[in-house]
């Protein structure tokens, strides 16, 4: 009897280990995230991540009591990411549009639109300028989907690169490396304003979209408690609050 209750009293230790397991996987919300993404999501001067996206998904967590875990992942891997259930989401200026069917999704939260970026002293002004010229995106981008959905425009380039990401991309635009960076333009403007002086964007616009927050396909549960937050922070403000102290104004989508 003595070795029975033993093997009893291992057995409940052990299935009380894994409930414990259980309840600390469920109690975490993992963000997937790329970190060279400013202003949405990145490292900044304090060597911490941080972003308008990446403060958004904290507002979230701390509203559904959850323990925010933010993991850097690369942006042509998120859906191996999402697929092995390393991150709960992808949340990080995600574009729906075009992808509508690949993923579950949060309602738009915010519009863009894909753009050029190029020197200022470039002498390109529109899309007629980019033939012969070598137009750079990052890869698996929403740009160049955008791109590469518009093969007449693709056509007139001299070459088209695919970046790791839009840092090294926009070092190749400062050095003169390319001719021109398509990009998300909430990104764009950031990136301008932190380089007064040397990058415009061209008037002529790529596409219209939308970003939104990102599940494994088929987890609404999840998504519905993000969503039902989401409208909670446009209702009382912080939307709003968050918006403006990232971008001097609110651009938010969500009412």
């Amino acid at each position: 009897m003595k070795k029975i209750g033993g093997l009893i009293s291992v057995f409940v230790l052990v299935l009380l280990v894994l409930v414990g397991c259980g309840d600390k996987g469920s109690d975490t919300f993992t963000v997937g995230f790329d970190q060279n993404f400013p202003p949405m999501g990145f490292v900044g001067d304090d060597g911490e991540f941080t972003g308008f996206d990446l403060e958004l998904a904290a507002e979230v967590a701390e509203r559904l009591d959850k323990e925010l875990v933010l993991q850097p992942i690369s942006w042509d891997a998120k859906d191996m990411e999402l697929e092995s259930k390393n991150v709960d989401c992808v949340w990080n200026g995600f574009t729906i549009n075009g992808r509508e069917e690949l993923y579950t999704w949060t309602d738009p939260y915010m519009e863009n639109a894909q753009v050029f970026v190029v020197r200022q002293d470039s002498g390109i002004k529109s899309m007629a300028d980019l033939e012969g010229k070598t137009v750079v995106v990052q890869k698996d981008s929403s740009a160049q989907s955008a791109i590469e959905g518009s093969p007449e425009l693709l056509a007139t380039f001299g070459d088209f690169i695919k970046a790791a990401d839009y840092n090294m991309a926009l070092m190749d635009l400062e050095t003169g490396a390319v001719d021109a960076v398509a990009m998300d333009e909430i990104v764009a403007r950031y990136q301008l304003e932190k380089r007064e002086g040397l990058f415009e964007v061209m008037t002529e616009e790529i596409s219209a979209e939308e970003y939104g927050v990102g599940f494994l396909l088929g987890n609404e549960e999840l998504r519905d408690d993000v969503q039902e937050q989401l409208v909670a922070m446009a209702e009382d403000g912080t939307l709003k609050t968050i918006s403006e102290k990232w971008f001097g104004s609110d651009i938010t989508t969500i009412k």
